[in-house]
């Protein structure tokens, strides 16, 4: 007994300390970077709201609250930002329905499309939307051609042209929101409900779409959080009655630097998305953003549920009738797959990829400049491009930045992910909202901060500080990314190559990295992509002496309207295609490659 009983506390022991200190040092360098270059910069602005000359005030408060101009703008902000996050919900659940009830062959297609319209810039979206809605653009061209007006309208700066391009530059993120969580939905529940004697409407409203509800939720959170801290659309579409708060704050920092006033309306604006979330999480819990499995995420209801269920009730009897009056051939069509789903799908990709594309034949365009319809051939914008230093010492800064700034956010952000995903520790739902932190806050605000933080340690007008700001944002897409491709790894590899006496080290080289490596590399492309249209940050940090790409265009938009810009859309477009295009035939090959 003795013999056998000795050595049994010594195992457990050397194997205690282990299992408490690698948590500790996967978590280690992201809460690290996380709590120096996030948590305290923006500590640091929204201390200075209420600490003035070394004493405690709410001057900066009473002034905020004193005239209504601010809390009008506050309430424009939600107002656009509500109609926006309706808008691309209703108009993207069926392209995200239809994605994710086709084939893996024919996904990609789709799903590629999707892509495209999500990493194009935000800038070039906008600019596309310029050209488009101008006096002499393409909508008001059709308009007039179609005798459905006489003269030009001016379509521009108006709230009607705000929010189409808050929703076409946002309504692919609620797409893929809502297509992680869709995947995961088993399509024989709705099949059952079918051969049980259900009707298909009320099979898709009374069991498919209580499913999809925490990827609708998570879709809407990300784009109400998004559209409350923008600030491109608006400023380059909108007036002055579409002022958003992110404008306010872009005035007090770079025009007035009156920064404790600057950090009362983020504080504003940040107990307002605060709110948001913490409503979110108490209903469906921040998990369902990874795309966790639905059935972990419905379980929670929340009070109006048996209202809920009358409503759905309600419409699926109305889709039932609608559905009788098709003819018979279009009822049998498989769920997911009827002509009016593909009819809708394909008109909302039409809405999301024509602006960017009509940049291209615009760039070539001789004559007519920006004007629609192009006339003429000539290489001559591309020509002014490659000969302008300023735009092509940004393009370099803007490769150099993004490829630091990607491989520092795979350093820090995949032992996270592991540790997510693999680790059966206390407290990582606080540490997943920690990881998604900097998509929380709103971009405007970390901004600002960071700024406040670079200027204090001389990092203002450098690439390092560019570099530094970019991989704190980035950090979050490479977890999310990985957290997806770790969930599909079957760990029980890992498990027999240690059987067979291989190290955790010896594992991790040999077994795990291999097999994951396209996953890895597929989300290192989309933290360049990050990186590389990252203009809030760059608008600040740059300090005007180290321009990236998107701010240098941003300087040329709001300065003139040049064709050159054209030009610089179209390489911009060209690139991400190819970004988004290696990424997704890396992913195609890493879920080909795990078993």
């Amino acid at each position: 007994m003795t013999s056998i009983a000795a050595p049994a506390p010594a195992v457990p022991a050397a194997r205690r300390r282990p299992e408490w200190v690698r948590p500790m040092l996967l978590a280690a360098p992201l809460v690290l970077v996380f709590v120096v270059l996030l948590v305290y910069p923006v500590g640091q602005l929204l201390l200075l709201s209420i600490y003035s000359d070394g004493a405690f005030t709410l001057a900066k408060y009473r002034q905020l609250f004193a005239s209504s101009v601010y809390v009008n703008v506050m309430l424009i902000t939600l107002k656009i930002s509500l109609w926006t996050t309706l808008l691309s919900v209703v108009a993207g659940y069926p392209v995200a329905y239809l994605i994710s009830s086709l084939e893996k062959d024919r996904k990609a297609g789709w799903v590629f499309w999707v892509l495209l319209s999500f990493w194009t810039s935000f800038l070039v979206r906008a600019f596309a939307w310029i050209v488009m809605l101008g006096r002499n653009g393409v909508v008001n061209q059709l308009l007039t051609a179609t005798g459905l007006q006489e003269t030009p309208s001016n379509l521009l700066y108006s709230m009607g042209a705000v929010l189409v391009g808050m929703v076409h530059a946002l309504m692919p993120l609620a797409v893929l929101t809502m297509l992680s969580v869709m995947e995961n939905i088993d399509r024989n529940l709705p099949r059952a409900a079918l051969t049980l004697g259900a009707r298909p409407g009320t099979a898709f409203w009374r069991i498919y779409f209580p499913l999809s509800m925490p990827g609708v939720a998570a879709g809407a959170i990300m784009v109400f959080v998004t559209a409350v801290g923008f600030f491109i659309v608006p400023a380059l579409l909108g007036g002055r009655r579409e002022t958003m708060i992110t404008q306010l704050i872009i005035e007090q920092v770079l025009q007035t630097m009156n920064w404790g006033f600057a950090g009362a309306i983020s504080v504003l604006l940040l107990v307002v998305t605060l709110a948001v979330f913490v409503l979110y999480d108490r209903l469906l819990g921040l998990s369902s953003m990874t795309g966790e499995s639905v059935q972990k995420t419905t379980t929670r209801r929340g009070p109006l549920h048996h209202v809920g269920d009358a409503v759905l009730g309600g419409l699926g009897s109305v889709s039932d009738w609608l559905i009788a009056l098709m003819p018979r051939r279009r009822r049998e069509v498989q769920p997911g797959r009827s002509f009016p789903l593909r009819t809708v799908a394909v008109l909302v990709l039409f809405f999301l990829s024509v602006p960017a594309l009509l940049m291209i034949p615009l760039s070539f365009a001789g004559k007519s400049g920006l004007n629609w319809p192009p006339t003429g051939f000539t290489l001559a914008h591309y020509k002014d491009l490659i000969a302008s230093p300023l735009w092509m010492q940004a393009a370099l800064r803007s490769l150099i930045v993004g490829l630091g700034a990607a491989t520092a956010a795979m350093l820090i952000g995949t032992p996270a992910a592991f540790l997510l995903v693999r680790s059966r520790m206390r407290g990582k739902s606080l540490l997943l909202a920690f990881v998604l932190s900097p998509i929380i806050i709103p971009r405007m605000i970390i901004a600002v901060g960071m700024f406040y933080f670079f200027a204090r340690v001389g990092l203002v007008g450098t690439s390092v500080g560019l570099m530094i700001g970019h991989t704190v944002i980035a950090v979050p897409y490479v977890v999310m990314t990985m957290m997806a491709v770790l969930r599909n790894y079957d760990t029980r590899l890992d498990l027999a190559a240690q059987s067979l006496g291989a190290t955790p080290w010896q594992t991790l080289r040999h077994v795990t990295f291999p097999i994951l490596a396209a996953g890895l590399f597929s989300s290192f492309l989309f933290a360049f992509a990050t990186s590389f249209d990252e203009l809030t940050i760059s608008l600040f940090a740059s300090g005007g002496l180290s321009a990236t790409l998107p701010k240098q265009f941003w300087d040329e938009v709001t300065l003139q309207i040049s064709p050159v810009i054209a030009a610089v859309s179209t390489c911009l477009f060209a690139f991400v295609g190819a970004l988004i295009a290696l990424a997704e035939w890396l992913r195609r090959r890493a879920a080909r490659q795990t078993p």
